[in-house]
């Protein structure tokens, strides 16, 4: 079920949150967890019941591995949480990459084996990454691991909020909330902080996202499909699905944090200015941050981060965000993509090196902060085009356009009719981007996440009176009217 329809909108979430509170009156914290897993495994089933059983089955299936390793010792410890480990990682591989794997064997091999046409189950990536972590954390540290009832398990790995693309939360920032003693108890300032937070989101993906992917996909299917676009084209398009895809993922990851603060529960950051970025490190601290973190922390460390030396650390970088990539999208231009970012990194990182050794010349204060930050969105918006290409000649093509000044204008135009509405639109998305704070630090001094959030001198903080009230009312009208054309969130199949 998709947050922006009218079935989630108008149906789902307010029978979800009036039997949230009237559970909640009779004070029994296991059946408020119930009705919200049940809820929460309906709200998965809606879209295919057939795979309701996969989650369900992952879910108890490393419940269980999870208390076999703080029941036992030393080498068996070991052996569940490798067990466990391989059981995720081969059914995630399984769903996600076996045609993949099979079409890539038929073109390096030119063998013909039939593909399994296997539909991906939603949310698998997060559900998978999130339980690994469980693991990890109880295999590393059993003391809190050992009190979690299978309840607040499944409602930690299931809840709805954040099922679907994330963020990947950790067993110790949410369970404790479930063991609250206000928790399930109707809270109006959470209400309307949940609520504000949802539509603000809401409105991003339905008012904004979805109109630049009315220009993004014309123009990646054109060159996709083998057409020439203009160098004005190319970078129309290329602007348009790079502001798509954040306002996307801006929005989805504004209203999970939204959903889950209605129910009185702090979900992590996910999203956070990430075009504000002056390095591709920074970047990689404000876009997706879970994951981020999750790569960091499960994959990166253990491979020997930077402990080996600088070579050893380009190593780890490169592996880490190819694997990343590949993570993102069962494709090599995903991993391509990952690979580009690491050679980002370790650019990055050598630059740093060479600035702390070297006498390079430097620039005036006032430039170095905005150089910084066009260079690294260039470089981005780059890399979002291997993101979005189903194709490396599409992706080529695209690039091509893009960088040269010689590139003639086709006869199949998607964005040449109206150039002028699709630039007005991209300097409206530059303005609240780069110029405007975002959501969350507009909610800073309510603590809307897991994660503090500093306070600055701002006019543009929330707070409970008419003059939000107002603005929440326009939001919603605006947004509730708009969702007769129901578009997937980019993030939905990862």
């Amino acid at each position: 079920m998709l947050f922006n329809s009218y079935e989630f909108i108008l149906g789902f979430l307010p029978v979800a949150f009036a039997g949230f509170l009237l559970l909640a009156r009779l004070q029994i914290p296991s059946l408020i967890q119930a009705w919200l897993i049940s809820c929460s495994l309906f709200f998965y089933a809606w879209w295919n019941y057939k795979y309701l059983a996969l989650i369900v089955g992952s879910i108890l299936l490393n419940f269980i591995c999870g208390q076999l390793i703080v029941r036992n010792r030393n080498s068996a410890r070991k052996l569940c949480l490798v067990t466990g480990i391989c059981i995720n990682l081969g059914l995630l591989g399984f769903f996600k990459y076996a045609d993949f794997f099979i079409s890539t064997t038929n073109q390096l091999f030119a063998t013909e084996y039939n593909l399994l046409h296997i539909i991906l189950p939603l949310a698998i990536s997060f559900f998978t990454f999130q339980q690994i972590a469980y693991l990890v954390d109880r295999y590393q540290d059993t003391a809190l691991s050992r009190e979690i009832n299978f309840l607040e398990y499944s409602l930690f790995v299931a809840f709805f909020p954040q099922l679907i693309a994330g963020p990947i939360v950790h067993h110790k920032h949410v369970i404790p909330q479930f063991r609250q003693p206000d928790f399930g108890r109707f809270q109006y300032k959470n209400f309307c902080i949940g609520l504000t937070i949802f539509f603000f989101g809401l409105f991003k993906k339905v008012i904004i996202a979805d109109k630049f992917g009315e220009w993004a996909t014309p123009a990646f299917s054109s060159v996709d499909g083998g057409n020439t676009l203009s160098g004005q084209e190319a970078w129309l398009g290329a602007m348009a699905y790079t502001f798509q895809l954040y306002f996307d993922f801006s929005g989805y990851s504004d209203m999970a944090i939204g959903l889950a603060r209605m129910f009185g529960i702090k979900l992590p950051i996910n999203f956070f200015s990430p075009y504000k970025a002056d390095s591709i490190i920074e970047f990689w601290r404000r876009w997706h941050m879970t994951l981020s973190q999750f790569l960091r922390d499960y994959l990166y460390i253990p491979l020997g981060g930077s402990r080996k030396g600088k070579f050893w650390r380009y190593i780890n970088l490169m592996i880490t965000m190819l694997l990343g990539g590949l993570w993102h999208g069962a494709g090599w231009t995903f991993v391509f993509w990952g690979g580009l970012h690491g050679f980002y990194l370790c650019v990055n990182h050598g630059w740093r090196a060479c600035k702390q050794h070297l006498p390079l010349p430097t620039l005036p204060a006032f430039l170095v902060k905005p150089l910084s930050v066009l260079i690294t969105f260039i470089a981005v918006v780059i890399a979002w085009v291997f993101f979005r290409a189903e194709t490396f000649p599409g992706a080529l093509s695209m690039l091509q356009s893009m960088f040269s000044l010689t590139t003639p204008v086709s006869d199949y135009s998607p964005v040449y009719d109206r150039p002028d509405r699709v630039i007005k639109w991209i300097v409206i998305a530059c303005g609240i981007v780069w110029l405007s704070p975002n959501v969350l630090q507009m909610f800073a001094r309510e603590e809307p996440t897991i994660d503090k959030l500093p306070q600055q001198k701002s006019l543009f903080y929330w707070s409970p009176n008419v003059f939000w009230a107002l603005i929440l009312i326009v939001i919603m009208f605006k947004t509730v009217d708009s969702l007769n054309n129901i578009s997937e969130f980019l993030y939905f199949q990862f």
